[in-house]
């Protein structure tokens, strides 16, 4: 493994444990969630650049869905990527999620 895609997935390791403690913790502080999850959301990001600049690879996080997104707002959101990739590219292929 690269030095920088090992040391973006440590620190990637790090964010997701410390948010793991403080969202799971008996009583949650927003300002502490908010803030592991701004961090979170930085060391995953800093680790997608990392792997996408050593292999080309797309972002492994690119097809996470919003948990607070109902079903019909989700198959809208879906339709219109496919529509918007299908006006670029041609047909995709399609990809399931396990929350659809």
């Amino acid at each position: 493994m690269s030095k920088k895609i090992d040391s973006a997935l440590k620190d990637l390791l790090k964010a997701l444990k410390k948010h793991g403690e403080i969202v799971g913790d008996r009583h949650v502080s927003l300002k502490r969630s908010q803030r592991a999850t701004v961090k979170l959301r930085a060391a995953a990001t800093a680790y997608a650049a990392a792997v996408h600049a050593k292999t080309g690879l797309e972002n492994p996080f690119s097809d996470l869905l919003d948990p607070t997104l109902d079903h019909e707002t989700i198959e809208s959101l879906a339709a219109e990527r496919d529509k918007i990739a299908l006006s670029l590219t041609g047909p995709i292929p399609q990809q399931h999620s396990q929350a659809l």
